[in-house]
């Protein structure tokens, strides 16, 4: 192999994975590689001409071993049916029935190959596994010629002259580092199965486009052209302002801004839009709606999840270090840099040092683990979420065996994994910036260490009786008293009984309340100048997830080994490795040829190597898979719609040459995502009309629109929705950055139990004010064991997974939330507040400007009429009801079992939140024609014009 690596050259091309099926009687036996649906014509030409030995060694003996040698071979001692494939003579002597499987020269005659033409016995036994058409014609083209089966000296040469051409009509072979086998080291993929590892293709656009047209539009044109489509024409300009407006901000343009854009339009409709795309990009809700595309990839969450889901108190700073790389354009392979290796980049950086929480945004515990097994589990996380995060390459299929379909060996998985073996997560003093936001810190730290010293004090009643105890116990055996924590390792004949003194009920009020006081500890820290962050060096002695630290020594001499392990079992470990990259993308050392690959074994420095490797430019992958995002962001879906995988087994680029060209403009102009933005929002394309120009045609020849012939419609993403009507009910508070807030939500779910180890997690307590509660989404404390019911209905992603892609999926609860929701009330209540104070005492002016306000145009003559009547009829309606006041919880009692005495306890929990609290105009606040006109306003907002995006 080391002779191979020399001859290796960077960014290989044109290389394909052979898809395969599933093994037929063993779950970890891999498709057919070399079965191919078009036979090479060299191999299978005429009985008469074809090379036995070549077709044995290439195309028959690989399909029995995938297909076969699971339970006729694999195992000696289990060969099922006493029939033995592992040799000709087992072949020739056939199973326990005595019938000779193959008749050399005579297929028709050959039992073998009826069954895998499933015309007597069924062999593969399942559908899905079965010979397809070209992998029969090996079988029967093999036995015809006599069914050779030569020595393996003679299969070593034919595999070797196979391997020394780089490509045939088979596929390409592609470099790599090596897997586990020659037989996958050598395999041949096809190119439209690698296409992402093939180096970008650049373009002179002055060679294809006609003067002044947006590249986008030639390569969109040319797909309509070829497929006799007809392109929609452009979208009115109100229509275009929301749509732009939402794509780059997330919010709705006021009434305004609209009429701005209009007057503009009017005069010079060009510029009008690129005015209109240059204020919303410099706008600070760009970074904000940006920056949710990325937290929904890498699955920002302020908690850790699993069993406790401790809090990661200051997560929010990754948050805001996301947003403001946005808004202030930050390369993106500077972005790419910081967050895999910001503490290697500027160490004495507090930014750098915040861009590395990416490391510590995957789910992850140490509760009831073997600390070696939990760090598996966290290197794991790493090297998967940044494989798909940046590669788009999902990592954990190749880590138990060389990758079945695309050229990832098993090797370059824990290459990766020993590129991260160093890196230990921490919760470590990072200063705070100027521009972070800490307004509220005063406040609501107060609020913290409130519930803190009531933790603190119910703590204290218990441990004070369980002491007294003790010290009794103590006196009564003649001994110095010891605290509860000097005498846990004592013999238990030299000390009291655990939990002396305390009935069952204190018991478990004692855990409880320990508990609190973690938790409340924990979430102080949110005002201290501290970051998720990580450190390179050993791991510290103990580690729990709810409290990482970096140790005040660290062993400067320590270094961490990594090896291959089978079947991905720690118990198992093969081959020592180094740390390195994906070797099909090509080299990272062009002076070094025995290691092509690899980066320094120093402790330090590896991330960043590593980092440089992913945002290099001739790399193949990083900057298509973040264009591909950026598209999806603004069609719906990416011109590879799987955006966390450009594997064989992911989608094919619709417009290959376009990504190309985009990728390529991209990197050349500075990796500059704002101006790939205005790039494409520039393009005809984008501002087409989504009505079709032949809708039939469209429908038929291009279902789902793939070649963009007219704008795809799409609905409102959940934050998009909640801030959107925010905005409209004129409640959004618009402040950027700072930690979580907490907006209101369904009160039951808020205050269910919540399990975690020896407690309950503490309730959902409400921000005190308005302005606090109706911030925009992305500041909402995100809890991975909890999600907020109104956005979960509306698709929010789990947290736990990368989200590549917003489902929009409509179903039937979202119609109850939208309508009968506490949530949608209070917002429609405050919509009509807002067009009572604008337009008082005039009905006729409520309708005309609710609408204007939702909608930004006015309403129609029908829609007038119609919606007149309505706030009529509910007028007459809401005179005769008065609804039920509802009042906020200042505590509630908790119901648990003792975990050993089995008897159950209760607890109070306390939520001071609301003992002063400000809350939002309830229909018991307001009057009835307020409530008739709020129920005007929720059919306003539960329109598909609000809805949804056109």
């Amino acid at each position: 192999m080391a002779n191979r690596d020399q001859q290796r050259k960077p960014y290989a091309s044109n290389a394909k994975v052979t898809v395969a099926s599933k093994a037929v009687w063993f779950l970890c036996v891999t498709v057919a590689i070399f079965a191919l649906q078009n036979p090479s014509p060299a191999v299978i030409a005429n009985d008469s001409t074809i090379d036995a030995n070549r077709l044995f060694t290439l195309k028959v003996l690989p399909l029995l071993k995938q297909k076969c040698f699971g339970c006729h071979g694999n195992d000696p001692k289990d060969i099922r049916g006493g029939y033995d494939l592992l040799s000709r003579e087992g072949m020739l002597k056939g199973g326990d029935s005595g019938e000779t499987s193959i008749v050399p020269g005579k297929p028709a005659e050959s039992s073998l190959y009826q069954a895998v033409l499933w015309e007597t016995y069924e062999m593969p036994p399942k559908e899905t596994d079965r010979l397809t058409k070209a992998e029969s014609e090996y079988i029967r083209k093999w036995i015809a010629a006599g069914a050779p089966w030569p020595n393996d000296e003679t299969q070593r040469r034919i595999k070797q002259e196979e391997w020394s051409v780089r490509e045939n009509e088979n596929g390409i072979i592609v470099d790599t580092s090596g897997g586990l086998s020659n037989d996958w080291t050598y395999r041949r993929y096809q190119p439209q199965d690698i296409w992402a590892f093939q180096p970008v293709r650049k373009f002179d656009h002055q060679n294809f486009t006609k003067d002044g047209q947006n590249p986008i539009d030639f390569f969109i044109d040319r797909k309509l052209h070829e497929a006799g489509l007809s392109a929609a024409p452009q979208a009115d300009p109100r229509t275009l302002i929301r749509r732009l407006t939402f794509d780059l901000t997330g919010l709705p343009p006021s009434q305004d801004e609209i009429n701005t854009f209009l007057e503009a339009w009017k005069k010079d409709s060009q510029h009008a839009w690129a005015d209109l795309t240059t204020r919303l990009l410099n706008s600070d809700h760009y970074g904000e709606r940006q920056a949710q595309h990325w937290l929904d990839v890498v699955r920002y969450a302020d908690t850790a999840g699993f069993s406790n889901d401790y809090e990661r108190s200051n997560a929010w700073r990754y948050r805001d270090y996301v947003i403001r790389s946005f808004n202030n354009d930050k390369p993106f392979n500077e972005f790419v840099v910081e967050q895999i290796a910001g503490d290697e980049l500027r160490p004495n950086d507090p930014e750098a040092r915040i861009a590395t929480g990416l490391l510590r945004m995957g789910p992850w515990g140490t509760a009831m683990i073997p600390k070696d097994e939990a760090r598996q589990i966290y290197l794991d996380d790493l090297v998967h979420n940044v494989g798909q995060t940046f590669l788009a390459m999902p990592m954990r299929c190749c880590k138990c065996h060389d990758h079945k379909f695309d050229p990832i060996p098993t090797r370059d998985y824990y290459r990766m994994y020993a590129t991260f073996a160093a890196t230990q997560p921490a919760e470590m003093p990072v200063d705070f910036l100027p521009v972070e936001n800490r307004n509220g810190f005063a406040k609501n730290r107060a609020l913290t260490k409130e519930l803190l010293d009531f933790a603190k004090a119910e703590l204290a009643k218990v441990n004070n009786k369980q002491e007294a105890a003790a010290k009794k116990w103590y006196a009564e055996h003649n001994r110095p008293y010891k605290n509860e924590n000097a005498r846990k390792n004592d013999p238990e004949d030299q000390k009291p009984p655990r939990h002396v003194g305390l009935t069952p009920e204190e018991k478990g009020i004692k855990k409880v309340r320990e508990q609190d006081v973690w938790i409340w500890q924990r979430r102080l820290e949110r005002y201290q100048p501290m970051a998720q962050t990580v450190y390179n060096g050993p791991p510290a002695s103990f580690v729990n997830s709810r409290k990482l630290r970096k140790p005040n020594q660290l062993n400067k001499k320590w270094q961490p080994e990594s090896f291959i392990l089978a079947g991905g079992s720690l118990e198992a470990p093969q081959d020592a490795v180094k740390p390195g990259v994906l070797s099909a993308t090509g080299q990272v050392s062009h002076e070094d040829k025995k290691a092509p690959y690899l980066l320094t074994e120093e402790v330090q420095g590896r991330r960043l190597e590593f980092a440089k490797w992913v945002a290099n430019d001739d790399n193949p992958l990083t900057a298509r898979v973040i264009v591909n995002r950026v598209w999806a962001s603004h069609f719906g879906q990416g011109i590879v719609k799987t955006a966390n995988n450009f594997g064989a087994k992911g989608s094919k680029p619709t417009h290959p040459e376009l990504l190309d060209w985009l990728t390529a403009d991209f990197i050349e102009n500075g990796w500059k995502i704002k101006r790939l933005h205005r790039l494409i929002v520039s393009s005809e394309t984008y501002r087409r009309s989504g009505k079709s120009a032949d809708h039939h045609r469209q429908t038929t020849v291009d279902p789902n629109n793939e070649r963009l012939s007219s704008f795809p419609p799409r609905r409102l993403t959940a934050e998009e929705i909640r801030d959107g009507i925010l905005a409209v009910t004129g409640e959004l508070n618009r402040e950027m950055g700072g930690v979580p807030i907490m907006p209101e939500i369904n009160m039951e779910v808020a205050l269910q139990p919540r399990m975690i180890q020896f407690s309950i997690a503490p309730a959902h307590q409400a921000s005190r004010t308005p302005a606090e509660r109706n911030r925009r989404t992305i500041y909402a404390y995100r809890v991975r064991g909890q999600a907020d019911p109104f956005l979960e209905i509306l698709n929010l992603p789990n947290p736990n997974e990368s989200c590549e892609l917003r489902d929009s999926a409509a179903v039937t609860p979202q119609a109850f939330t939208l309508l009968n929701s506490d949530t949608i009330t209070d917002r429609s209540i405050a919509f009509a507040l807002r067009v009572q104070k604008e337009r008082p005492d005039d009905t006729e002016q409520w309708i005309r400007h609710a609408v204007q306000i939702a909608y930004g145009r006015k309403p129609t003559s029908d829609e007038q009429s119609l919606l007149h009547e309505y706030l009529k009829e509910m007028q007459v309606y809401h005179q005769n009801r008065k609804p039920n006041e509802v009042k906020y919880p200042t505590q509630v009692t908790r119901s648990l079992v003792e975990e050993f005495t089995g008897e159950p306890f209760e607890f109070i929990e306390k939520l001071n939140a609301y003992e002063d609290y400000t809350p939002d105009a309830k229909p018991w606040t307001v009057d009835s024609d307020t409530r008739a006109l709020a129920d005007v306003c929720l059919l306003l907002l539960n329109s598909n014009e609000f809805i949804y995006v056109y």
